[in-house]
């Protein structure tokens, strides 16, 4: 048998019947006997009952305890004391909080406990004369009492299937990266459903042939050695079929011992597979998983709208940096070297992931002030004078009140950047005069950023500058223009930064 066959090679014998749990509690030993023999070979569902018995209070707690799957209370009231059972329903709907069993009084001494009181002050659910529960009534009895448990409980696992739902949708849209999106979902779907070996992602890929290749991207448990691989070779074929079948028909495939869901964006550019392996689901759990499905669809129908949106703003973002750069005769290439460097050093530097990757993208607004500099000044081969200094300079700080009003974190980011990329670490910078600290990291990372790369770049005003000639500067600079902290950062990444001035050269 192949390695692949073995791994789903599911055992030929049923699992098991699981009994329904009763217990009896009683200080006759001949009502625990009357009661096994009458009830010894009751079914219901199929399934049989499982007799606990307890012959005092005392004894009936501890087993209460123990055993939290009771579906049937038996309970006696006069035991070791006239009200030892109503002690009991007591103790278990307001100690142990189990509000599912099905507590049914059976006393000898009616007297000792009137009905009509019992029923109004305690939460029981039948009360019998032991004197009038004959063989059938008895029988009758546990059908009852069973099925109302079984509907209490069917009403439980839906309430906390849809818990597990709603918790596992709430983390997966949390998620914004296609292999953090297929990740989460895999190990969510396991939240929902039990998936007794793991689970797998498959997408498609393109190939030579007419048809997609479908390759599992993503994978948990016994699957995760198939990442990389071809559905078609990882798998056996009758999980293939069923895998196919479902790409193929756009459609959730469910058979006895495997499931496959399908999804699929608006613009049906990618497509998700997951198999689980498991028995057969029951109905409440089925349900659980096309609900779950529903949500992953629309997560990740939002996660593609949402990446179409962010690219079209960022889009946006290059072309106005690029716009600004045109004008003073610098490439657009400039400001994208000047975000993925100062994410570079960002990261390095300790900035989280978030922060990181909102420097990325509101960098390249540096020097989006430009726009407001007459072409006289800004493209000036030689120095400036005094009052070209001044004009000059009023870029930061119009840049700044030109993304300022804007309300997303983006540009306001990008905002603060613009305003404060000209500041020095000594406090000799403009258009504040900001010392050390009182500079945002942000701006601090983007100005030696920007230097680095406009010090290795041809200028209208420079030719480019050598390797050694750069870090000689910024050594020089280091507690005068920048943060000495930074630099570190810089020099221990410079091959890095050294590969994206590379991938992304001037035009």
């Amino acid at each position: 048998m192949a390695e692949s066959e073995q791994l789903f090679d599911f055992a030929a014998e049923p699992a098991p019947v699981e009994p329904w749990h009763v217990l009896i509690v009683d200080d006759e030993p001949a009502v625990h006997e009357v009661t096994r023999l009458v009830l010894g070979s009751f079914r219901f569902e199929g399934r049989p009952l499982q007799f606990h018995h307890a012959h005092s209070g005392i004894e009936a707690r501890k087993l209460l305890r123990e055993t939290e799957d009771i579906a049937v209370l038996l309970l006696d009231v006069v035991m070791e004391s006239d009200q030892a059972g109503l002690d009991v329903v007591k103790f278990v709907r307001e100690e142990l909080h189990n509000h599912f069993v099905r507590i049914v009084l059976r006393t000898g001494q009616p007297g000792q406990a009137p009905e009509h009181e019992v029923i109004t002050n305690y939460d029981i659910n039948d009360y019998k004369d032991k004197t009038e529960l004959t063989a059938q009534k008895l029988r009758t009895m546990m059908y009852a009492t069973l099925r109302a448990y079984r509907d209490v409980m069917q009403i439980e696992r839906n309430r906390r299937g849809l818990e597990r739902v709603i918790s596992a949708s709430a983390h997966i849209f949390s998620h914004q990266k296609s292999h953090e999106f297929a990740s989460a979902v895999l190990g969510q779907l396991s939240n929902v459903v039990g998936l007794a070996n793991g689970a797998l992602y498959c997408k498609p890929q393109e190939s030579d042939s007419e048809e997609d290749q479908l390759v599992v991207a993503a994978a948990t448990g016994n699957f995760a050695r198939f990442v990389n691989t071809r559905v078609d070779s990882a798998l056996p074929k009758r999980l293939v079929d069923s895998v196919n079948t479902a790409y193929e028909r756009k459609q959730n495939l469910f058979a006895d011992d495997h499931y496959v869901l399908y999804f699929s964006d608006s613009h049906s550019t990618e497509s998700l597979l997951y198999v689980g392996e498991t028995p057969r689901l029951r109905d409440v759990d089925l349900g659980l998983v096309e609900l779950f499905c529903t949500n992953v669809s629309i997560a990740f129908e939002n996660l593609h709208l949402n990446r179409e949106l962010f690219e079209s703003q960022l889009e946006m973002v290059y072309l106005l940096a690029g716009a600004a750069e045109t004008r003073s005769r610098e490439t657009a290439n400039h400001v994208r070297r000047v975000g993925l460097i100062s994410e570079l050093i960002a990261r390095h530097a300790g900035m989280d992931e978030h922060h990181a990757s909102m420097l990325r993208f509101s960098a390249p607004l540096h020097d989006i002030g430009k726009i407001g500099i007459p072409d006289a000044i800004l493209n000036k081969p030689g120095a400036h004078t005094p009052d070209e200094t001044v004009v000059m300079r009023t870029h930061a700080e119009l840049g700044a009140q030109m993304l300022s009003n804007s309300k997303r974190p983006l540009m306001q980011v990008a905002a603060k950047i613009a305003r404060e990329h000209h500041e020095n670490w000594d406090g000799t910078g403009y258009p504040n005069a900001l010392k050390g600290e009182e500079i945002g990291l942000a701006g601090r990372i983007v100005a030696l950023a920007d230097v680095y790369d406009a010090l290795g770049s041809n200028r209208c005003y420079k030719s480019a500058w050598s390797v050694d000639e750069v870090q000689s500067f910024i050594r020089a600079q280091s507690g005068r223009k920048f943060d000495p902290a930074l630099i570190d950062v810089l020099f221990s990444v410079w091959d890095e930064a050294e590969a994206i001035r590379r991938q992304l050269p001037d035009e």
